[in-house]
């Protein structure tokens, strides 16, 4: 099986979850863990989607080194989105010539961004290239994510959201409301229609019961 991790807060929980109740019980020979975006920063830096996914899970299970492929957050972030697109087409099976996941996780952040294709980049999300280089709005990291046509194209997508400052985006991306064309995580529509969000009672506060 081929996943691509999310990084941020919200999958901690997914990760110590599996790490303590499915560690032995997961032949993980066959997994091959990858990451929808990473931070530039060393793969030791608290930043890094990599050293979290690491601390609450990779440390606790029996994994082959082989099957871990991490995007270089230390190397030159338009190079390694070079370098890890074309890794996603040599080991990835292609569809629709396209390579698939099995299984996407996908975050939401509070502007409605999703793996590292931010509002004021959404054209990025529709990239002819696997991976692309982006950067955060704001505090103006750089970061590497893949893009649109890898994300729509997975067996099996999964959007994990938590707490009450992502209600409001969840609200408007799920009752599509005027304007949630512009948050990218409104363009994740897997062709293969296996989609499903997962939401505490705080994030789908504004949803009708």
């Amino acid at each position: 099986l081929n996943i691509s991790l999310s990084g941020g807060t919200t999958p901690k929980n997914v990760f110590k979850k599996i790490a303590n109740e499915y560690a032995l019980k997961i032949d993980w020979d066959k997994v091959n863990f990858w990451w929808g975006d990473e931070r530039c920063v060393p793969p030791d830096d608290p930043q890094s989607n990599y050293a979290m996914t690491r601390e609450y899970l990779l440390d606790h299970i029996v994994i082959p080194k082989h099957n871990i492929f991490r995007i270089h957050g230390e190397s030159d972030p338009g190079w390694e989105a070079e370098r890890y697109g074309n890794l996603i087409n040599d080991v990835l099976p292609m569809v629709n010539s396209i390579p698939q996941y099995d299984l996407i996780c996908l975050g939401l952040g509070e502007d409605g961004h999703t793996a590292s294709i931010f509002p004021k980049q959404i054209e990025l999300f529709d990239s002819q290239y696997n991976c692309v280089k982006s950067q955060h709005p704001e505090s103006g990291q750089i970061r590497v994510s893949i893009t649109g046509r890898v994300i729509n194209n997975a067996k099996e997508v999964i959007l994990l959201a938590a707490g009450e400052t992502k209600a409001k985006v969840v609200e408007e991306i799920l009752h599509q409301k005027e304007g949630s064309e512009n948050y990218p995580a409104s363009m994740v529509e897997p062709q293969h229609d296996n989609y499903k969000w997962f939401l505490d009672a705080e994030a789908a506060k504004y949803l009708q019961k």
